[in-house]
């Protein structure tokens, strides 16, 4: 779903809630907007606008390299990888799914969606596959699909056999409106309907779940899901139009997706469009971040707190336990927690 850019200034200020931030450096900056992560060899992968891809490493932020994936100034907002290979989709009609060799970085298109309103909001490699998740077409037809290459050959399923509603579509904001488990795959959704859409991976049903989630127009909905397991989850979002506003914009699931609780509504510090349960912490701690703030909760989502004012992030990633990678407008920045 196409969504407004908003440019802010950069403000930062620190509060401690059960941990405290040890150190906080941009290791990279450009003008680029990122909003898509991969972590890989002790680097930091991403694209972008102007169809900039590139790396950056974690231990040392001058060895760095970026590349153009092609002539035309395209979008990326999607970024995946398998052991050999990185994937991503531009944003744009036709929909290039480009393969990018991890040691040459010698890239190839392997497919094209031509459709006129093929939107690529998500990807995601999960149980040796590739998820790919789009706007819907013309008939409302569900556009989620898997793909694999196999023998040099691009071989895909498409997983058509679901309506979705009029105006419900999903958000290109982190790449994270997609999250895997080992029984199921889970796609968040907003603008006229917030979903979950859940696929069993070992028979391919797939089932829809309403949610109290904010929704109702364009702008709102969920705009990020991170999943526990096959059981705790996590929905983040609001209205990218009105990013203080901060009702009915966090939800948690504990039974696989099917039923969500709102958490801390009215009491979060907004519009939100990443979220990332800490590893190995069971969805007890919890980063997510905004185009206005970093926040943390240490409680399974019930309550959070504003860590970081600073602005212009849309994207973050868990390096380690205590380490986060975040990107967004013109940046890529590393934060250390101490616990």
């Amino acid at each position: 779903m196409k969504k407004l850019i908003t440019t802010t200034c950069l403000v930062i200020s620190f509060f401690s809630f059960g941990q405290e931030i040890e150190s906080f450096k941009e290791i990279y900056k450009d003008q680029i907007s990122i909003r898509a992560l991969e972590l890989h060899d002790g680097k930091v992968w991403y694209n972008g606008t102007d169809s900039k891809f590139g790396f950056v490493d974690l231990k040392n932020p001058e060895n760095k390299k970026q590349i153009a994936l092609s002539e035309k100034k395209l979008q990326f907002r999607t970024l995946a990888q398998d052991q050999n290979s990185f994937y991503t989709i531009n944003i744009e009609s036709p929909a290039q799914f480009f393969k990018i060799d991890k040691k040459s970085l010698k890239h190839q298109i392997v497919y094209q969606d031509t459709a006129k309103n093929a939107f690529y909001d998500a990807l995601y490699f999960h149980k040796n596959k590739f998820f790919a998740f789009s706007d819907p077409s013309e008939d409302l037809n569900l556009k989620l699909m898997d793909f694999k290459i196999v023998k040099g050959k691009f071989v895909t399923k498409k997983y058509p056999h679901l309506k979705m509603k009029i105006g419900e579509a999903a958000f290109a904001s982190s790449n994270t409106n997609i999250s895997g488990g080992e029984n199921f795959l889970w796609v968040a959704t907003g603008g006229n309907s917030s979903r979950i859409l859940r696929l069993n991976l070992k028979n391919d049903k797939l089932e829809a779940f309403e949610t109290p989630f904010v929704h109702g127009i364009s702008s709102q909905g969920i705009y990020s899901i991170d999943f526990s397991g096959d059981k705790f989850g996590i929905a983040v979002g609001g209205d990218y139009t009105k990013q203080n506003e901060n009702v009915n914009n966090i939800a948690t699931s504990t039974d696989a997706g099917k039923t969500w609780q709102i958490q801390a509504s009215g009491n979060n510090a907004g519009y939100t469009t990443c979220v990332k349960i800490k590893p190995n912490s069971k969805g007890k701690d919890i980063i997510s971040v905004g185009d206005q703030h970093i926040s943390y909760s240490s409680d399974f989502g019930k309550t959070w707190k504003k860590i970081s004012d600073e602005k212009g992030f849309y994207v973050c990633k868990w390096i380690d336990a205590n380490t986060i990678v975040f990107a967004g407008k013109d940046k890529i920045s590393v934060m250390k927690l101490s616990f």
